[in-house]
This record gives structure tokens, C-alpha cells and sequence, in this order.
């Protein structure tokens, strides 16, 4: 059993690698560390956090590495998040101020992040599923061509050009922007997607219910683009420049970076605590096939419920730092979609 002063050794050692990228040894703990005790005593507590798999050695030198279960202790147990600087605090409530819509405003936080962490930043859009529609508007650009807009409670904003079977004059437009309306407005979108598939499912000659039905079916397909998860991203580039930094290749990242869907699986799955932190850690994304990163997100709240914001790279990276401002970014974007929710 690891005793207290193990554990501090443990963080010791975590917070010198990942500084350092040096293995450590326990004449540099002793040097840099004022544990009160001989390097011979450090090397005892060293000798039993191996025993514990919580570090290991990478070659033959006197010195030591985190493991994966070490970095994990460490995260659950010995970090403490470091508050984030005015300059840093400042730097996200410039970038993120004033978005011109919800996709803005994702692709602001996960570049402010990517910034503040030099990490890869990923962040899950607002579920749209459980939103409900709000407005539906027809805009006119031609006699048989119009813009299709629709607008969700929870921030989510649809715009489609529709070509139209015939064409259709003020008077018809007002008519079927009429008849859309009350099938969809206030409904939630699967709700809203099964109302116009009924309406599909019949059929009728009527040239105006013909333009009726093409809208219809548009919006069912923009309906269905609401009800699937979205995930964005920044930071790609920063694995090229870390490279070293992974024990193996990182084509799995970035083939989890092209696809989307393995990353939002597991960004889904990750077990917060009761901050809404949450740290998937190497060898725990191996059933995503990224047993090489680690993961650190925090949640943030929508009108629709919660999604995460978070960082992924190495698992040598800087967990306290990265989860502080996964924090401060998911808080000041939580605020951010509260103040538009109660502005409408």
C-alpha cells in the first residue's frame, strides 16, 4: 500500500515529467522537493509506486515515468486545478463575446481553447434532439426557389434553399408558410419530423400542395440534421508538432479527428465527477482505438440539457492547467447560451 508521502512522491514525479519530459530520479525529487528525507527513503517510495504499476522505468536509467493507472491516481486524487490569469480569463471573455450564431460560437471556443491549451479542442454542440422548433420562415428568392429557415429553443438554426415544383406568389407563400407553422412550431424536432412525414405519406394532386410537400420533405431532412450529435474541432495541427510526445503513432487521432464519431462516443461516455470534470486517460481509450491520448472535458449547460468542452493530446500533458480551462470556458459558454435563451 502506497503511504502518504508516496503519494506526494508520485505527484512529484508526475508534475517534473511532464515539465521536464525527463525521467526522474530521486536525487532531483530531493533537490527540488522539500520532503525532509534522504534520496535513499525517496528511492524506497519510488521502489513501492513501481510495485504498484504507478510508475516505471523507460530504460535502464535511475529514473522514472508516470504510468497511465499513475496519471489516473494523480487526476483522481493529488491534482489541484490551477485558477486561470486575469490575461487568460480577459482572453476568453474577448473571444467569445458578442457570436453572430450558435456555429460561431462553437468554432470561437474551440479555438480560444486550442490557445489556451496547446491542445487539440473539441466541443459537443447543444443536443438539438430534445429542442423545440421556435420559428419557420419562407424567404422568397425567386418564383419557385425560396430559403427555408428554421430555429430551435436551443440555439440551433437551419437555413435551406428549396427549388419548388411550381411556382408560388406572395399569396402562396403566406399560405404554406401557414400550414408548415402549426404542423411544427413549438413541437419538439422528432415530434415536428413525425407530423410531416405523415403529411408525406399522403399524396395530392393540388399544385400548391405539390411546393407543400417538396417544403415538407426538406424540412424533415433538415429536422433529421438536428437529431444527429455534431462535434467541433481545432488544434489538429499541435499533434504534428507533439509527436514525440506519444509512445506510438498518431494516426488513430487523426483518423479520430477526420471521422467525428469514435471521439463523440467517448466524449459521451466519460464519467464526470461532481464538477462536471471528467479525464479518460491512455490506455482507457483503447477500446476507441486511442489508447495513445488522453481526454479532459468539463460540461456545460444548454436549454437542452449539457454537453462537454475539452481538450485531447498525450497523456504527459498538463492535466491540472487543461482541466481549469476546460472549466473556465465551459462556465463562461454556459452563461453565454443562458443570457440567449433569456433574451428571446
Amino acid at each position: 500500500m502506497v503511504t502518504e508521502r508516496g503519494l506526494q512522491v508520485l505527484r512529484a514525479i508526475v508534475q517534473d515529467y511532464v515539465e521536464t519530459h525527463e525521467p526522474v530520479g530521486s536525487r532531483t525529487i530531493v533537490d527540488r522537493y522539500s520532503f525532509g528525507v534522504s534520496a535513499a527513503t525517496i528511492r524506497n517510495d519510488m521502489a513501492q509506486l513501481e510495485d504498484e504499476e504507478l510508475i516505471a522505468a523507460p530504460h535502464t536509467s535511475s529514473g522514472r515515468v508516470p504510468t497511465d493507472k499513475g496519471y489516473r491516481v494523480f487526476v483522481d486524487h493529488l491534482a489541484q486545478l490551477r485558477p486561470l490569469s486575469v490575461a487568460q480569463r480577459t482572453a476568453i471573455e474577448s473571444f467569445l463575446a458578442a457570436p453572430a450564431d450558435l456555429d460561431d460560437l462553437m468554432a470561437r471556443t474551440v479555438r480560444v481553447l486550442t490557445q489556451l491549451t496547446g491542445q487539440v479542442a473539441l466541443a459537443q454542440y447543444p443536443s438539438f434532439a430534445r429542442a423545440h422548433l421556435t420559428h419557420l420562415e419562407l424567404v422568397a428568392l425567386a418564383p419557385n426557389r425560396l430559403l427555408v429557415v428554421l430555429v430551435t429553443d436551443a440555439g440551433g438554426v437551419s437555413q435551406r434553399i428549396a427549388q419548388l415544383p411550381v411556382d408560388v406568389d406572395e399569396a402562396d407563400l403566406a399560405v404554406l408558410r401557414a400550414r408548415l407553422s402549426a404542423l411544427i412550431t413549438g413541437r419538439a424536432v422528432s415530434d415536428a419530423a413525425e407530423r410531416l412525414q405523415t403529411l408525406l405519406s399522403g399524396a395530392d394532386a393540388n399544385p400548391r400542395d405539390a411546393a407543400l410537400h417538396t417544403l415538407a420533405g426538406i424540412v424533415v431532412d433538415e429536422l433529421g440534421e438536428f437529431r444527429q450529435e455534431k462535434l467541433v474541432m481545432a488544434g489538429a495541427a499541435t499533434l504534428a508538432r507533439r509527436e514525440q510526445d506519444f509512445r506510438g503513432s498518431i494516426h488513430p487521432l487523426l483518423e479520430a479527428i477526420e471521422e467525428q464519431v469514435t471521439l463523440l462516443r467517448l466524449m459521451s461516455e466519460m464519467v464526470t465527477d461532481e464538477h462536471g470534470l471528467a479525464a479518460s486517460i491512455g490506455t482507457e481509450n483503447a477500446p476507441f482505438g486511442l489508447g495513445e491520448a488522453s481526454i479532459v472535458a468539463s460540461n456545460y449547460a444548454a436549454p437542452s440539457g449539457t454537453a462537454r468542452v475539452g481538450v485531447m493530446g498525450p497523456t504527459r500533458m498538463d492535466y491540472p492547467s487543461n482541466l481549469a480551462a476546460a472549466r473556465a470556458v465551459a462556465r463562461y459558454l454556459s452563461r453565454l447560451l443562458d443570457e440567449d435563451e433569456a433574451s428571446r
